[in-house]
Order: C-alpha cells, then sequence, then structure tokens
C-alpha cells in the first residue's frame, strides 16, 4: 500500500482537493508515515488511533497509515471521557494521532484485548454505535471499501465521482467520500457544515458533484431559502444515516431536490440500496434498488426467504462487508440485522423500522417511525421520538417524547391532529415534552437515554401526582 502515498503525490497536479492545499496534504502524510517507520518493528506494525479533528490531518493520517499496511483506529476528536473509556477497554493503540491525547491520563487501566489479525490489506476499524450508544469498530479493509466504490461507479454509471463533504470524515459516511473522489480520479470538496448553513457557500459547480446529508442537515438547509437554490443544482443528494420522514421528502420534492434516499451502515461501507433521483422525483419513496456490489435477502423467522411486499428480516451479502468487529472476525459471509422491511415488486427495497424497536401492545405491533411520521406530519413538533415502556397490564405502553414547535403545543392537540391518521393502539399513552432529544452527529436517536429520560419522568410522576406539567397521560383504548 505505499503506493497508496506515491498516487497521492501525483494527484497534485491534477488539483482534486477543494477546499484545502493537497500539496499540504502530502508533506503532512510523509510526515506521518515517517513516525510509523521509526515505531515500527521486525515483530509487528502500530496500532493507530486517529482522532484529528482537521480535516486535512485526519486524511494525512489515514493516508500513511494505509501506506504502511498498519491497523488504523477512527475515532471522533470530540468523544468525552466515558466514551474514550470504552475505546480503550478495546484497543491498546502504539500511536495517537488527535486530542485523545488529553484524554489518555485520565483513562483508566483495563483488560485490553490484543488483537492477532492479519490480512493482505491494512484494517480500516469504523466506529460504529447503532442506537445503544455504546462504541465497537466494524473491521473494514481497503478491498472492503473499494468494493463499495465500484458498486457506487457502476450503480450510477460514472467514471469519476466529484465529492462535497460536509459530515465527520471518522464516520463511514464522510470516510467514503474521500475513498470514491481519491479511487475513481474525482474531485473532493470539504467545508464545514456549520460554514454552508451561515449561508457562505463555495465558487463550484454543484452539478458535477454528490453531496450527503443526514436528515437534520437537510431539514436545516431547507430553512434557508438561498441554501434551497443551491441544493437543487446538486447532481445527486445521497440522504442516510436515520429515517426520513415523509414531510421532509416531500418538501424536498416539492423544491425539485435530486434527492437519493440510501440504506446503508458501517457495516457495510455505507449504502447498499439507494433511490435514483429521477425515480424520487417521480414519487418513490423507497430506498431503491440494491447495489452491483451487494444482495439483500428478506426471510422470516424460519430463514426463508419471503415473497415481494412480505415484511421480515433484512440478510445482507455484500463484498464491502465488515470482517468483523475488532477483534473478532465473522465466521460467515452474510449477516441479519434488526431492520424490518420488505422489496417491492420493483425490486426496490422499504424499511418498515427496527426489530429490536417494535412495540407489541396488547398483543399489536406498533411500529415506531409509522406513528413518528404522523406526528411529524401535524408540524406541531419539531423532534419526535416513540418508544415502549414496560406495563404490566399491556405489555408496553407506546410512549411519545416529543420537542413542541411552540411553548403552546400540548399532548392533547398532537393527539387531537393524529386521530383519524393512526389506529387507536399505535396511539401514544404517555406523552413526555423535552427541549431537545438525544441524538449522535448523524442524526441518530440514543434509545437507551429515550428509555431512561422516559423512566425517570414516569418515577417522579408516580411519586408526585400533582407534577403533570412534565409529562400527560391519556387513557389507552381499543
Amino acid at each position: 500500500m505505499a503506493s497508496l502515498l506515491e498516487a497521492i503525490k501525483t494527484s497534485g497536479d491534477r488539483n482534486w482537493l477543494i477546499g484545502y492545499n493537497s500539496g499540504e496534504l502530502v508533506e503532512l502524510a510523509e510526515q506521518f508515515y515517517l513516525q510509523i517507520i521509526e515505531q515500527s518493528s521486525q515483530q509487528k506494525l502500530p496500532k493507530i488511533i486517529l482522532a484529528e479533528s482537521n480535516p486535512i490531518l485526519f486524511l494525512a493520517g489515514f493516508i500513511a497509515a494505509c501506506s504502511a499496511n498498519c491497523s488504523v483506529f477512527l475515532c471522533n476528536p470530540l468523544w468525552g471521557e466515558g466514551e474514550w473509556q470504552q475505546v480503550f477497554d478495546i484497543v491498546q493503540p502504539d500511536i495517537i494521532w488527535g486530542g485523545v491525547k488529553k484524554q489518555k491520563s485520565k483513562i483508566k487501566s483495563s483488560s485490553i484485548h490484543d488483537s492477532q489479525l492479519t490480512t493482505h490489506s491494512p484494517l480500516i476499524m469504523i466506529p460504529t454505535s447503532g442506537s445503544s450508544g455504546k462504541i465497537r469498530f466494524a473491521i473494514h479493509s481497503w478491498d472492503t471499501l473499494s468494493a463499495s466504490v465500484r458498486g457506487f461507479q457502476a450503480y450510477f454509471q460514472l467514471q469519476q465521482i466529484n465529492s462535497f463533504c460536509v459530515l465527520p470524515l471518522y464516520h463511514v459516511s464522510g470516510l467514503m467520500q474521500f475513498m470514491r473522489s481519491l479511487t475513481t480520479g474525482g474531485r473532493l470538496a470539504i467545508f464545514p457544515f456549520k460554514t454552508i448553513e451561515s449561508g457562505i457557500i463555495p465558487d463550484l459547480d454543484p452539478e458535477e458533484f454528490f453531496i450527503s446529508l443526514v436528515p437534520t442537515q437537510l431539514q436545516r438547509l431547507l430553512q434557508i431559502p438561498n441554501l434551497i437554490a443551491w441544493l437543487a443544482q446538486f447532481q445527486t443528494v445521497l440522504l442516510g444515516g436515520a429515517s426520513a420522514w415523509q414531510e421532509l421528502l416531500n418538501q424536498a420534492r416539492d423544491y425539485r431536490i435530486r434527492l437519493a434516499p440510501t440504506y446503508g451502515m458501517t457495516e457495510t461501507a455505507s449504502q447498499i440500496a439507494t433511490l435514483k433521483p429521477e425515480d424520487f422525483l417521480q414519487g418513490y419513496n423507497s430506498c431503491g434498488r440494491v447495489l452491483p456490489h451487494a444482495q439483500i435477502e428478506v426471510i422470516d423467522s424460519k430463514n426463508e426467504i419471503l415473497k415481494p411486499n412480505e415484511i421480515g428480516t433484512i440478510c445482507i451479502r455484500a463484498k464491502s462487508l465488515t470482517l468483523g468487529y475488532y477483534p473478532d472476525l465473522l465466521d460467515r459471509v452474510e449477516i441479519q440485522v434488526d431492520d424490518l422491511g420488505y422489496l417491492d415488486d420493483r425490486g426496490c427495497l422499504n424499511i418498515v423500522g427496527r426489530n429490536s424497536h417494535k412495540i407489541i401492545t396488547g398483543g399489536e405491533n406498533v411500529y415506531p417511525s409509522e406513528v413518528e411520521a404522523a406526528i411529524r406530519s401535524t408540524q406541531l413538533v419539531d423532534d419526535i421520538a416513540i418508544i415502549g415502556l414496560l406495563d404490566r397490564v399491556w405489555g408496553e405502553v407506546v410512549t411519545a417524547i416529543y420537542v413542541p414547535k411552540f411553548p403552546s403545543v400540548s399532548a392533547t392537540e398532537i393527539k387531537a391532529a393524529i386521530a383519524k391518521s393512526l389506529s387507536k393502539f399505535k396511539i401514544p399513552k404517555y406523552w413526555i415534552s423535552a427541549q431537545k432529544l438525544p441524538r449522535n452527529a448523524q442524526g441518530k436517536l440514543n434509545r437507551e437515554q429515550l428509555q431512561a429520560i422516559a423512566i425517570l419522568t414516569q418515577e417522579n410522576c408516580d411519586r408526585d401526582l400533582t407534577n403533570l406539567s412534565t409529562v400527560e397521560t391519556t387513557g389507552q383504548s381499543r
């Protein structure tokens, strides 16, 4: 992989990096590479934690680590002490690049895993936390990431891929934008999302670029008139990271945004299904067809493949599939994920919700995404999450934690607005008003924190029945 560093050197002639100096990137990558060589031994190559907040330093470290065939752990420089404790419980690094050095002295020693993993290409550990907030690292290699790029190329029928990146590079959605541009001879523009949101737009032609956003970012940009027109110029606006609500999709369609809702995850090195912008603008709302490098089957509880339009568990095979979770390799070539969905008559993937989030109340199944979408459509909330709370009578009760759009908005008002759009058993029994919901940088909800908020509120109300300004409860009916 030393050829990677050489490729970066020669790429400077075509000005592929926009927003930063490509010559500086080469110099920094060489410095990082020399540091690795100095700390290498005949017995093993160093394990590296990469937690640089500066994009140019991050890319330089990543290029150097891959060039030296090292195992590199991509980390969020903004993690707190508890999160870094989780990281050091998993891996003992030989080299640390980034702000974590300040945290290391606070981290307690613990039983450290030591990996004996060997592959023919450098190991790239990408953090994933799902909805639990517990950090673990999906194991990837240059080969799995490259397979994702080739699938993307073939699906969109492109030779060169130009990416406009506003997402963190340590996350798979940001890293893959770098990979697509670098390995296809395309250009990479990197700009902080806050800069774009403030109205400072770089001087480049959006028609030549893909931009990747999470739903909350798209929502914020669509609230700024001059940015709506700018966003509508992009070749494609990839949307992923979390479920998008129907109102947001309709709004993007009204503005003629060339949106491409995607389905993928850290374990698959970004998207494995994508709805093409042409189909989105025609009114389709699925995750689109499966990319060429992947296969998706929908199976039942007996692992039997279901027919089109039958809901079941998503089973994935892909050339870009993770090799395992550090430090353990997978012993299979496919994974069954927690998502429930179906393939429709057009062969497009539709996601219903997560199996672990499904609420069973009085024997009825309730999918949070459906209830959340109905509540969002009322335009009475800025944010909403639906969870299930344990109940001795119903098994679970549907609970809404919401951020009201205005202080005067009440649960009673929201209930009345959704009364005709949802079955009675799907309408939340408990309503908890909050100032903000716990979401990560990609917009994913932390379900454990939501449960803790709901349980604490419920306990407080049980102790003090007069404290009804925080939580409103209504009788559950059938």
